[in-house]
């Protein structure tokens, strides 16, 4: 559905994409996330084809955003950070006129109103003003703007910047139905909205893809030797003093770190690996000593800690 191929974006002398690459599957919503100044909306503009890279390319729904940008287009629905409302058009007027800046045919225009009313629950300020309207109610206005010409991807930068709690999580919902149809990708800062919003999370920073997982399975990356960091916890029952135990359990392969907690004969054990899956080695080891084993299990790290140990030199 959308390629990504090595963009590449330069704003003078200074390098805001380098070489960004990803493939986003149909039926798939996607949240990009990143520091501010990672290059987020820079890829969003150059995806919807209001910015031309500087090389690179992206191929959407089978076009090539280089030279077929009217169909690109008409396949996507686009909600800038700042959506382009117009305070004094009615809600209905305002849908009326988006469908016929994206050349909707005539014959289907009652139809797409009554689904982008009904899916952004507009039924009930149709025929308000937009500059009357909650923020909550205007992004939902934006959202059916986009939706209008029933694209089959949609992209929203930032679209709960501003937000209530109680409109963030109608937004989150609003993001949801609309992925059951449709393949979105969503560009945030906010680390919640893409755990309760998205299937997979691309991380940009200094304009450097980072990380592609599902969120909850991203894990930190070791940048020293490029290779995943697993964390083990572990309680051991031994006589060994934390100093002794740290020394051990760093003479196994692919161990790089260890911390130990002594609450007297019971020791609280965090080890750091380099392998993706460390506890039998680490299992093994422990049955040649006297230690006793009171539990071992691996410890995920929530998406907060991955993003900000990835992007923690963007400053």
């Amino acid at each position: 559905m959308i390629s990504v191929e090595n963009l590449n974006k330069y704003y003078g002398d200074f390098h805001a994409l380098k070489g960004v690459s990803f493939e986003i599957n149909a039926g798939e919503i996607v949240g990009i996330l990143g520091p501010n100044g990672a290059g987020k909306s820079t890829t969003l503009r150059i995806l919807t084809c209001y910015l031309s890279p500087t090389s690179g390319n992206a191929i959407i729904d089978g076009k090539s955003i280089l030279n077929n940008e009217r169909e690109v287009k008409k396949v996507i629905g686009y909600l800038p950070e700042s959506a382009p409302l117009y305070d004094d058009m009615s809600v209905f007027d305002y849908l009326v006129y988006m469908a016929e800046i994206q050349e909707l045919e005539r014959n289907r225009l009652s139809e797409r109103l009554h689904y982008v009313v009904d899916a952004c629950s507009l039924k009930d300020v149709i025929s308000k003003s937009i500059g009357e309207l909650s923020k909550g109610y205007k992004q939902r206005v934006g959202i059916a703007g986009a939706i209008i010409h029933d694209p089959k991807i949609l992209i929203l930068d930032e679209p709960t910047n501003g937000l209530d709690p109680n409109q963030i999580v109608e937004i989150r919902e609003l993001i949801k139905e609309l992925g059951k149809e449709k393949t979105v990708l969503i560009s945030t800062h906010i680390l919640s909205e893409v755990e309760a919003t998205c299937s997979r999370a691309i991380i940009i920073n200094q304009g450097n893809v980072i990380a592609d997982a599902d969120p909850k399975h991203l894990t930190l990356n070791n940048k020293e030797n490029n290779k995943t960091s697993v964390r083990i916890k572990l309680s051991i029952k031994t006589n060994d003093d934390k100093n002794k135990i740290i020394e051990k359990l760093k003479k196994i392969e692919n161990i790089y770190d260890v911390k130990a907690e002594d609450n007297g004969e019971l020791k609280d054990i965090t080890i750091y690996s380099n392998e993706e899956e460390p506890r039998e080695k680490i299992y093994s080891f422990i049955k040649s000593t006297e230690w006793v084993i009171y539990e071992m299990f691996r410890e995920r790290e929530n998406l907060e800690e991955v993003f900000h140990t990835l992007t923690k030199g963007d400053k």
